[in-house]
């Protein structure tokens, strides 16, 4: 059953990409169902939703493209040509830019949302992964994970202002919502760093589990949640210390964390991790990534 996503109905959707199978999936979190399926690109990566939740943009790092999905009718409506292996994305918070790491061309692709254009293609580092917009829209945060290094773009003129260096293998990238530190998951060392953006310096290395991958912030900016691929757990980094205060095992080989906006207790247990973290493991986009990052 085919179900849209309107202003009048205001249900909340998430949209999943299926690398094995092409395609995204809409699941209603009201009902828990798939509410649709979108055939996209080939091996889809990453979906960002615009701020104004009018539109999708999937990554499909097989076919070198991004899908651009209009929510309100769940049909895509642009196919975007960008670099080779599109991976991460991002969206600006006036919802007027997505920002694409492209991992096989050691470039970011800069998306123009109203006329699903490339306005500009930015060179970063070796094997580009993750990307995050501060909430003020400023920069550009981009994980190289081939070159060890976190390249920093100023969105005003999509030029690279610095170029970080971070822990082996980083990945995922995490901004405060004070825009003030910027949270990157070093997948081969084992460890986080945490980069100051008033002067684009580390200033700590938290320790975590076997392989941390995309990582996510609470709302509040009090927690960074951390899913570890080989330890089959979660870390939990506490921004105010920049230290790890809760490890949560979940299941096997955890790639991603989304954080609900609904609040809960500073320091989860056990109990608490099915309402509060979803992280999700798709054997097909796990298998593609450890592939490409331990090539």
């Amino acid at each position: 059953m085919y179900q849209a996503l309107n202003a009048a109905d205001a249900l909340p959707f998430a949209y999943v990409a299926n690398a094995g199978s092409g395609d995204v999936s809409v699941i209603n979190t009201t009902t828990s169902l798939v509410a649709t399926t979108i055939a996209v690109g080939l091996t889809p990566e990453q979906v960002a939703i615009t701020p104004n939740g009018q539109f999708a943009y999937v990554t499909n790092s097989g076919s070198n493209n991004v899908s651009v999905i209009r929510t309100a009718t769940n049909a895509v409506i642009a196919t975007v040509p960008v670099g080779s292996g599109p991976a991460g994305v991002a969206i600006t918070p006036n919802s007027a830019f997505a920002y694409v790491a492209n991992f096989g061309s050691t470039n970011v692709s800069v998306i123009v949302t109203a006329t699903n254009e490339v306005v500009a293609t930015v060179p970063v580092g070796s094997s580009p992964t993750g990307v995050a917009i501060t909430p003020n829209g400023v920069f550009a945060y981009v994980a190289n994970f081939g070159s060890d290094t976190v390249s920093v773009i100023v969105t005003a003129t999509n030029e690279v202002v610095a170029t970080v260096v971070v822990g082996n293998g980083p990945t995922g990238v995490a901004i405060t919502p004070n825009s003030a530190f910027a949270y990157v998951a070093n997948f081969i060392s084992d460890t986080v760093s945490v980069i100051a953006t008033a002067t684009n310096e580390v200033i700590a290395t938290v320790s975590v589990g076997q392989r941390p991958d995309f990582l996510s912030g609470t709302f509040d900016g009090a927690l960074v949640y951390v899913p570890n691929q080989t330890s089959n757990t979660v870390s939990v980094i506490a921004t105010a210390s920049n230290a790890v205060v809760a490890t949560i095992p979940v299941g096997a080989n955890p790639t991603g964390v989304a954080i609900t906006a609904t609040e809960f207790p500073a320091i989860p247990t056990l109990s608490e991790v099915g309402l509060m973290v979803l992280a999700v493991a798709l054997a097909a986009a796990l298998a593609l990534r450890v592939i490409a990052r331990l090539a």
